[in-house]
């Protein structure tokens, strides 16, 4: 296996009962790179990610993460490894104060790191600065997101994973995220995005793939897969 690949999955199955959702799908990462993940609702990029995760019990095929057989893992066990994920519904605990939900979170990395500190975090995330006491229900939906990737951050994960990082949220706060996005990437955390803005993600990517009924029907570099006629034809645009 090439030793700068933290992701390396090959033949993914999943199922959710009776319903087979990907088939045969595939996905590398490699250490410090940000991968886009496109394709139209309902084709499964949301099961590939969680089935990564180890979130799908019904799944198959091959998964390698950071060189070790992680097929089987449970997701604290992926967790462990040093994978982050922000969730599409962000994943708040209500009851907690932002400050809470933060402190909660945070460990060293794997290797001991210690960048991403509290401090940094509201540096990155003024507007979470203001509001360390309000309980994480009393935030607007581009606040609970921000929370969510600084208690991801805080973490200190070698890769984050972002499920629909931007959805539903005002543009001012979306141009903020994207802005934190491109901080992440330059601190050399490796990176998995999926978001309905095809563009800013391709403009934000190293690589990129398209998922089609749970199939990659389309990958490689972030410019070639932007350039490839075919791609409106998969996203439906």
């Amino acid at each position: 296996m090439n030793r700068d690949l933290i992701v390396d999955a090959r033949g993914i199955h999943a199922w959710y009962g009776s319903s087979h959702v990907l088939h045969g799908a595939q996905l590398q990462i490699a250490r410090g790179q940000t991968v886009g993940l496109l394709g139209r609702n309902g084709m499964g990029k949301s099961t590939l990610i969680r089935t990564l995760l180890g979130h799908v019990a019904q799944r198959d095929g091959h998964i390698t993460l950071f060189g070790k057989d992680a097929s089987r893992f449970k997701p604290h066990k992926v967790a462990r490894l040093g994978v982050a994920y922000v969730p599409e519904g962000r994943g708040v605990f209500p009851n907690l104060t932002v400050r809470e939900n933060l402190v909660m979170a945070a460990r060293r990395g794997v290797d001991g790191r210690n960048d991403w500190s509290f401090e940094r975090v509201m540096a990155t995330f003024p507007r979470l600065k203001e509001r360390l006491t309000n309980l994480g229900a009393q935030l607007s939906g581009g606040e609970q997101q921000m929370l969510s990737i600084g208690r991801a951050l805080m973490t200190h994960p070698e890769l984050i994973v972002l499920d629909e990082a931007t959805e539903g949220l005002a543009p001012l706060i979306v141009a903020d995220i994207w802005r934190v996005i491109g901080e992440i990437r330059k601190s050399g955390i490796a990176t998995l995005i999926v978001d309905r803005d095809y563009r800013r993600v391709l403009a934000h990517a190293d690589q990129a793939l398209v998922l089609q009924k749970g199939q990659v029907l389309l990958q490689g570099t972030a410019e070639d897969v932007a350039n490839d006629p075919a791609l409106s034809t998969y996203l439906g645009v």
